[in-house]
């Protein structure tokens, strides 16, 4: 058996209310931070996505280099990471630590030799450095609180601009660089500062709403953009490649684009209203492309030749997938830790929300029903139905206490595992709430839906009858040797497999209600999910310890390990396809909110 990695579905980028969030570009790519991962994503083609998880500390900028070979990369505890961006295998160039603390934004010089990092340090604000061997080009200096931005001039001579919470905008010549002056245009704190490609200009913009232009060579002020003007905080500002417009976003929910020739707003695109719609980020991708980021994590994609609304927009999970489950031909559902619900297309890679009332906190699982309908439970204490057209239904049920785990039969009933015992739910009704001696932990339904398998705490799965008003306990199955963390039926029912706490898994024969075998114990931690093939020969399973196994039925001894399918944990695993035959498309996803897909093939 063998297996090789197909694609990458990302999420999007992490975002914090009242703080810019740095977007970089490089020819029709973006790059991101979300996590302690850092994303490079192609808008146009979304099976083409690269992760790169080098960080052991949660990312905050990345930027690639203007030659697109390295990718520079910036976490909170100001270490900069510089990685080869051309091959599968992200080589480190080099690793720096520059200050000590958050780095908010990092920029490279015009040659792709200089970086500099700034963000909130304690003994300094910012660093200029050489990205291959570290060693200082320069003193970024004359700020009093933290720097949020950072631009460079990439022609010769060069020229860097920093921005801070001191509402001060410190111009420097170089390299290497030092103080030349300070800007003092601004009133509140400055969010952002970028130069033009052609180097003339740069702008500056804040939470003052006010955005100013400067020149690229002195520092000194040229005009204050006055013209129908952003009513909140500017967050971010972009520069067109030809260098004759920019566009800004704000937390006003509004895009705009300026003429920096006549200093006039040209188009203003509107998101709507609330929190959510606030834009926090932008990036000028490509030669029409605008892309600005929302607080909820979209990315809107502008074409700056129209001007009523955005041509797409780019949606995905902002936190860790939690759950998986499959929704249809070629499309699955993953539940988030903030409660979303995304639907994912295996042939486009594109993701869309799932809309209607959903949860408010995290997904704890998904169950599909054979009937197309998909049953969500949340950490908010309650189920949840998703319709066939991937929307949330009017029905809603409170649980009696807070779920763990969820399955559903083929009658509609929906088995969901609490804090005291087991709920029966169907039609949006309480049918049967079982409260055994045990601490239920796990629970999984067979295909007929006549019988329920409840792992517990005490490292039992018990098998149950379901009489469709009604369980009763029929056998006590034993081999697990911690909490029971997940259990799955085998499509024709005659197998259950069980994972626990300590990464061992049993698979039980369900008629004779014995062990076939114990020896699945390669996984090291916590086993979070199962996922059968639709043959019931191939089992795959996901832990806590970021592997994914797949077994083998017939050749017991046989398994294909998916080593690092998932950092942080794999959460959920599941057939693409049936994955009956001679290969499957095995979909995983977990802590880092990646969405993995692999083609594994299984040899006679």
């Amino acid at each position: 058996m063998s297996f090789k990695p197909t694609a990458l579905f990302p999420p999007t980028p992490t975002t914090a209310r009242g703080t810019s969030t740095k977007l970089g570009a490089h020819k029709d790519k973006i790059v991101y931070t979300n996590g302690k991962a850092v994303i490079i994503r192609d808008l146009n083609n979304p099976l083409q996505a690269i992760a790169y998880t080098g960080h052991v500390q949660p990312t905050t900028v990345a930027r690639i280099s203007p030659s697109g070979y390295y990718c520079a990369s910036a976490d909170t505890t100001g270490t900069v990471r510089v990685w080869d961006t051309v091959g599968e295998d992200q080589v480190l160039k080099g690793e720096y630590r520059v200050i000590a603390g958050r780095i908010n934004d990092l920029e490279w010089d015009g040659e792709s030799k200089r970086i500099i990092a700034v963000g909130d340090g304690r003994e300094k604000f910012g660093h200029a450095f050489m990205m291959d061997s570290g060693s200082s080009t320069g003193e970024i200096s004359g700020h009093s609180k933290a720097i949020n931005a950072v631009a460079i001039r990439h022609q010769r001579p060069f020229r860097a601009a920093t921005a801070g919470d001191d509402a001060q905008i410190v111009f420097h010549q170089g390299a290497p660089y030092k103080y030349d002056k300070t800007i003092k245009t601004h009133t509140k704190f400055v969010q952002d500062v970028r130069y033009a490609p052609s180097g003339d200009h740069f702008a500056s913009v804040g939470s003052d709403s006010k955005v100013f232009l400067y020149d690229g060579k002195t520092g000194d002020t040229i005009a204050e953009f006055t013209d129908r003007p952003h009513k909140g905080s500017v967050m971010a500002c972009t520069w067109s490649p030809d260098s004759k417009s920019f566009a800004t976003s704000s937390a006003d929910c509004t895009v705009k684009l300026w003429d920096a020739e006549t200093n006039k707003a040209k188009t203003t695109w509107s998101l709507g209203a609330g929190v959510n719609n606030q834009q926090v980020g932008n990036v000028w991708n490509r030669e029409a492309d605008i892309v600005s980021l929302s607080l909820s994590g979209d990315l809107n994609v502008f074409d700056a030749r129209v001007g009523d609304k955005p041509a797409r927009v780019v949606t995905g999970p902002q936190k860790s997938i939690t759950a998986l489950a499959p929704s249809g031909s070629g499309t699955f559902l993953a539940g988030t830790a903030d409660g979303r619900v995304v639907e994912y297309s295996t042939a486009s890679g594109e993701a869309a929300p799932v809309e209607g009332q959903g949860h408010t906190s995290i997904i704890v699982g998904l169950a599909a029903a054979p009937d197309g309908k998909v049953f969500s439970a949340g950490y908010d204490d309650r189920v949840r139905e998703i319709g066939p057209g991937a929307a949330f239904t009017a029905a809603s049920l409170a649980t009696a206490a807070q779920p763990k785990a969820i399955a559903a039969a083929a009658d509609g009933t929906v088995f969901v595992v609490e804090a005291d015992g087991v709920e029966a739910i169907r039609n949006n009704q309480q049918v049967a709430h079982l409260k055994p001696k045990f601490s239920p932990s796990a629970v999984g339904t067979s295909a007929s839906g006549k019988l329920v398998a409840v792992g517990g705490e005490d490292r039992k799965v018990r098998l149950y009858e379901w009489s469709g008003t009604a369980l009763t306990e029929t056998a006590v199955l034993e081999g697990n040797k911690a909490l029971v963390s997940a259990v799955e039926f085998s499509p024709d029912g005659a197998l259950l497999i069980a994972g626990d706490s300590g990464g061992q898994i049993v698979l039980f024969d369900v008629k004779e209600k014995k062990i076939i075998t114990s020896r699945w114990s390669f996984h090291s931690a916590r086993v979070n999910s199962f996922a059968w093939t639709a043959d019931s020969k191939h089992c795959a399973s996901g832990s806590l310890d970021t592997h994914v196994y797949v077994w083998s039925v017939d050749k017991i001894t046989k398994n294909i390990a998916l080593k690092n399918a998932g950092p942080g944990g794999v959460n959920g695993v599941l057939w693409a396809n049936d994955g009956a035959g001679k290969s499957g498309t095995l979909a995983s996803a977990g802590a880092d909110g990646c969405v993995r897909v692999w083609e594994v093939t299984f040899h006679a």
